[in-house]
Parts: structure tokens; C-alpha cells; sequence
């Protein structure tokens, strides 16, 4: 697992497996969502996995992806 240079906010890929309850197992796009001392010191990192097509529901975002410069 990588946990060096990870920043809050950026998305990475990451391979759910082995997954519990209705995750789904498959790469996919996740948003880092923990705390940078958490993944320097705990070697732990939290992130929520995305998706392009869910119901609506009052715990999710909306993103919009934009083209990188690189």
C-alpha cells in the first residue's frame, strides 16, 4: 500500500478487494479523504470510493472531473 505523498482530496485507484458488505470488488476511482497525519504516522488511509451512476442521497457529492495539466 502507498501511503507516502498522499494528499486529502486527490483520487486514486484503488483495488477494493477483499471487500465487506455491498462494496463492490473491482478498482476504482477513491477520494483520500483522511488526514495527513493519519497516513505519515498510522500507515492508515481512509478514502470513500466513487462512482458515475447512484440514487440520489443526502450523504453524497457531486464532482465534476476537470482535464489535468501533465
Amino acid at each position: 500500500m502507498v501511503t507516502s505523498g498522499l494528499v486529502r482530496g486527490e483520487i486514486w485507484i484503488a483495488v477494493l478487494d477483499p471487500t465487506g458488505g455491498s462494496e463492490i470488488t473491482k478498482a476504482r476511482p477513491c477520494v483520500v479523504i483522511s488526514p495527513p497525519e493519519m497516513h505519515d504516522w498510522l500507515r492508515t488511509v481512509i478514502v470513500a470510493p466513487m462512482t458515475t451512476g447512484s440514487k440520489p442521497a443526502p450523504f453524497a457529492y457531486r464532482l465534476r472531473m476537470t482535464a489535468s495539466a501533465g
